[in-house]
């Protein structure tokens, strides 16, 4: 993810960055499968840079083997994609700010 006009996030900024995508990511995955029905639910967020701010986010989901009709891997991918769009959004929010 690059952006211009942003300034140089702090580390408190960054952190909050990578937890946004994180919850984003997890709470679309909640809202898909139910607790009971996941075997592991690993996710992670990190970021690299500063300009240009590289963000990367990676899912992985284990669901119980009674589940069976839910692709797997095409949850992760939709997460991951609400992981950026949440992180985009915080972005945009923080140019606005600096714009001020």
């Amino acid at each position: 993810m690059e952006n211009t006009g942003l300034p140089e996030l702090t580390s408190d900024q960054t952190e909050k960055l990578c937890l946004i995508a994180e919850q984003a990511a997890r709470k679309h995955v909640h809202s898909k499968i139910r607790t009971k029905d996941l075997e592991t639910l690993n996710i992670s967020a990190g970021v690299k840079g500063e300009k240009p701010l590289t963000l990367s986010v990676e899912v992985d989901i284990t669901l119980t083997p009674q589940i069976t009709d839910i692709d797997t891997k095409e949850l992760a991918k939709k997460a991951v994609k609400k992981a950026f769009a949440s992180a985009e959004k915080y972005l945009k929010e923080l140019k606005c700010r600096s714009q001020k």
